[in-house]
């Protein structure tokens, strides 16, 4: 995510920030860790862990309404749902405010089985915006892989013969064992001969992609339109995330041919077939439906000031997530978080000092679109934000808190943070004065243009390889007592960003960390989004 810079205990922060406060056992019970008596704090922490909504929102969120990519009606349903939801909470300006336009279009069923020389249903989905297959029929073809050619023309010549057949595009992993289990079972020697065996193989492969003269990963799809022209049935990849049974399921650019993941552990037994020439055949029977350019949207609800209306503190997550899993820990608990977050505070602060704000955004996956557009339509709220907080990474506890390049909000920030339970701070690290946002996740969009944005980042979780971006990111990977504690953490930073009496400082760091080139950094360029936003081609 960002480069720490320095890394600083709560402990160490907080006694610098206020005076010694009576032992907390005067205040209550001592499980709840206050050092500072407020009832408003108090209420918020009863209802956020006491009376959490947040197992029944995720329920709705991830089992109901699913996966949320930008331009699906997946996506139009939720925002819906978190509309409603907000209203049923007496939050009453909750809207949907379009940002631009962006390529809709609509998953359906994905189903692919092998025929021959065996029968077996394989774990197999679309890559997001695919077409399906004709009319969402099936098709029954030969499954080939991608040859290992000499060169460019050598490649030319074999696509012909790759017409009206399936082809398998990714690098086929000899094991599908994560290398964690192999350091646990395996003797050192054996895990190393195995290791060695598949770098080999990797290289291997990956100059057998570029003899044909196109790309295919991650972001370019060259070879998947070559292979399209020449009329292949369809393609078959696979991107292992090199955890037990889990892919990364991103996007695919091409206009009429599918394009789907097999598993690691599927693709695997469909390569060897191809390879030992044991004649592999399949039936695919795919849907989706390609809608044109359509509005995107970001959900925004607020709870008006009654002090200073026009400064504001926001809550910050994207809402918009790929869809291969249910979009559950990226970034659906982000999202659950600042929901519930915005709930207490209905309740607990309805009146607010200044006014509280949240973004629920599309497009991030995309490139932090939903957020670029609110900044670009709100330069008022951008100029007057008192701060964002912003979460965008797992279900465990929030571990750090990056001040973002703003040295002296880094005041401000410990000075709410001494004042929240050590239960809900205990972990937490301050990075300080901590690197601006270079476009991670949306708090960029807001610190880029210079106005106080702050990611709070939670625990790993494997976040990296079994949930992030993955097939596997399901409502049964949330651990949820951490959750309703980061809801009712953000709550409470909320409201104290609310009533501090002092407007916090958008100084800038005055001497950026050294680069890789040996020279200071700059500060990320203001770079709010347009209005229209096209997709890529």
């Amino acid at each position: 995510m960002y480069r720490r810079i320095a890394a600083y205990s709560l402990v160490a922060l907080a006694a610098a920030a206020v005076p010694a406060a009576p032992a907390a056992a005067q205040f209550g019970p001592p499980a709840s860790g206050f050092v500072v008596e407020n009832p408003v704090l108090r209420r918020i922490w009863a209802l956020g862990m006491d009376s959490s909504h947040t197992e029944a929102l995720a329920q709705v969120l991830f089992d109901s309404l699913g996966p949320r990519l930008t331009g699906s009606p997946g996506m139009e349903a939720a925002q819906d749902w978190a509309v409603s939801t907000y209203k049923s909470w007496g939050i009453a300006d909750a809207r949907k405010e379009q940002y631009g336009t962006w390529r809709g279009w609509r998953r359906g069923i994905t189903h692919m089985d092998l025929l021959t020389p065996r029968v077996r249903s394989l774990e197999a989905t679309m890559l997001a915006w695919s077409p399906g297959t004709p009319k969402g029929k099936p098709v029954r073809a030969a499954v080939v892989a991608l040859p290992d050619v000499a060169d460019s023309a050598a490649f030319l010549a074999w696509l012909p013969q790759a017409k009206g057949k399936f082809v398998m595009v990714s690098f086929p992993q000899p094991t599908c064992r994560p290398d964690t289990s192999w350091e646990h079972w395996a003797s050192p020697a054996v895990y190393d001969s195995m290791k060695a065996r598949r770098q080999a193989a990797q290289q291997a492969w990956n100059q057998r992609i570029a003899h044909t003269g196109y790309e295919y990963r991650y972001g370019h799809y060259s070879l998947a339109r070559r292979l399209e022209a020449a009329g292949v049935a369809g393609v078959i990849s696979n991107y292992w995330s090199q955890g037990w049974g889990v892919d990364k399921i991103f996007d695919t650019y091409v206009d009429h041919t599918p394009v789907v993941d097999v598993s690691c552990e599927d693709y695997g037994l469909l390569y060897r077939l191809a390879e030992h020439h044991q004649g592999p055949v399949v039936e695919l029977q795919a849907e989706s439906q390609a809608r044109g350019e359509v509005p995107v949207y970001n959900v925004v609800a607020s709870i008006k000031g009654s002090e200073l209306p026009n400064e504001y503190v926001m809550l910050s997550a994207h809402f918009d997530s790929w869809d291969g899993g249910s979009g559950a820990t990226d970034n659906g608990t982000g999202t659950i978080m600042m929901m519930e977050a915005m709930r207490i505070l209905s309740i607990v602060y309805p009146h607010p000092r200044r006014t509280i704000l949240i973004g629920d955004w599309s497009g991030e996956e995309e490139g932090l679109l939903g957020s670029k557009g609110f900044v670009a339509d709100h330069p008022a709220i951008v100029d007057s934000l008192q701060a964002l907080f912003n979460q965008d990474n797992g279900t465990g506890r929030a571990e750090r808190l990056n001040s973002a390049g703003f040295p002296d909000a880094s005041g401000n920030l410990a000075r709410y943070l001494s004042q929240v339970p050590s239960d809900l701070t205990r972990d937490i690290k301050f990075a300080f004065p901590g690197m601006p946002a270079g476009g991670g996740t949306d708090n960029a969009s807001f610190d880029m243009c210079g106005a106080p944005g702050f990611d709070l980042n939670s625990g790993q979780w494997d976040y990296g390889f079994y949930t992030w971006h993955t097939n596997r990111d399901t409502y049964d990977k949330i651990s949820f007592d951490d959750l309703k504690g980061n809801a009712t953490l953000v709550a409470m930073l909320a409201y104290l960003a609310s009533e501090d009496p002092q407007f916090m400082s958008r100084s800038k760091r005055d001497v950026m960390p050294t680069g890789r080139n040996g020279q200071p950094m700059t500060w990320p360029a203001c770079t709010p989004g347009a209005r229209s936003t096209p997709a890529p081609q």
